[in-house]
C-alpha cells in the first residue's frame, strides 16, 4: 500500500486553514453582538453595523458547514 504523502499534507493544511478561518468569522460574530448589546445597554440605541456583521458571519459560518455537508453526503451530488 503506497500513501500520498504530499497529497495528505495539503488535505490537512487546507483543513487545519478553514477551521481556524471559520473559528475567526464565528468571533467576529460574537463580537457584532457584543457591540450590538453594549450600544444598546448605554444609550438605549441599536448598532445596526454591530447586528450587520454579526448576521454576515454567521450566514458565512452556515454556508461554509452546508458546503462541507453537501461534499460529504452523497445523495446530493
Amino acid at each position: 500500500m503506497s500513501l500520498d504523502w504530499t497529497a495528505l499534507g495539503q488535505v490537512a493544511a487546507v483543513s487545519l486553514a478553514v477551521t481556524v478561518a471559520v473559528v475567526a468569522v464565528f468571533a467576529l460574530g460574537v463580537l457584532g453582538l457584543a457591540r450590538h448589546e453594549g450600544a444598546r445597554e448605554e444609550g438605549g440605541g441599536t448598532s445596526t453595523i454591530g447586528l450587520a456583521q454579526a448576521g454576515l458571519c454567521f450566514v458565512a459560518c452556515a454556508a461554509v458547514v452546508a458546503y462541507g455537508i453537501y461534499l460529504i453526503v452523497p445523495q446530493f451530488h
